[in-house]
């Protein structure tokens, strides 16, 4: 049967220009700033992705610096795909209007559970971009990727997660957390995004059910890898 699918998101951002904005979407440090893995940019070309296992060469189907930006498309064999596009617009107030549009397919009668943890994480990209548009514009982060323990009681581990960064329950949007004085600037139920000063802390509840680490760092910090992976063994 399969499933499309089309989501749009649109914010207005005071005192972001509209080359900031293309420099955090349409360049591989900028990308890596909010999104996930390693991304390359070839210019008006190809949008090249890394992450754990997954690699991806997506085509740029549109071009327009500081205006527009759209990439990816290609169907695979059972009609799968996924299309982004953002659009940029400069308004007199010092302020740009962002809208991005996700678009795509997924195949099979099994895609409910595959498009649920899409839209939770898909929110989370969303709301870190805006994070960083808002208080990191400018700065290259260090991408940190930490595949963590299995979870089979999820809502349980997302209290834990809470206790551990001090809190009664689990993290929820405004939440001031113990990580590096932290702010929960997004949560939902599969997801939790931390903003310090110097860095985004988010984590995940992976398809595969582990508990993934996606941090951003903007500065230079000890806590590498396996240091994040030994914080986050004790959640399961």
């Amino acid at each position: 049967m399969g499933h499309a699918f089309e989501g749009v998101d649109e914010v207005e951002l005071a005192g972001v220009t509209p080359d900031q904005v293309w420099e955090a979407i349409a360049t591989g440090p900028g990308i890596d700033s909010w999104f996930m893995g390693a991304n390359e940019v070839e210019p008006g070309a190809v949008v090249k992705q890394a992450f754990v296992q997954y690699q991806a060469a997506h085509p740029v189907t549109a071009w327009e610096p500081g205006k527009r930006l759209a990439y990816g498309g290609e169907k695979g064999p059972d009609g799968r795909f996924i299309a982004y596009e953002f659009l940029i617009e400069g308004r007199d107030q010092g302020s740009t209007v962002v809208r991005m549009v996700a678009s795509g397919f997924l195949p099979g009668d099994d895609w409910a559970d595959e498009f649920e943890a899409m839209t939770a994480g898909g929110a989370m990209f969303w709301n870190t971009l805006v994070t960083y548009l808002r208080h990191f514009a400018g700065r290259t982060a260090r991408p940190v990727t930490v595949v963590g323990p299995s979870i089979e009681d999820w809502p349980a581990m997302w209290t834990r997660l809470g206790r551990k960064l001090g809190l009664d329950a689990a993290p929820g949007a405004g939440d001031r957390v113990d990580l590096d004085d932290g702010v929960v600037y997004y949560a939902n139920s599969q997801t939790v995004g931390i903003r310090t000063e110097n860095a985004m802390y988010r984590f995940f509840q992976g398809l595969n059910g582990a508990l993934i680490a996606m941090h951003h760092v903007f500065t230079d910090d000890h806590r590498d890898e396996r240091t994040w992976s030994t914080w986050m063994g004790d959640l399961s």
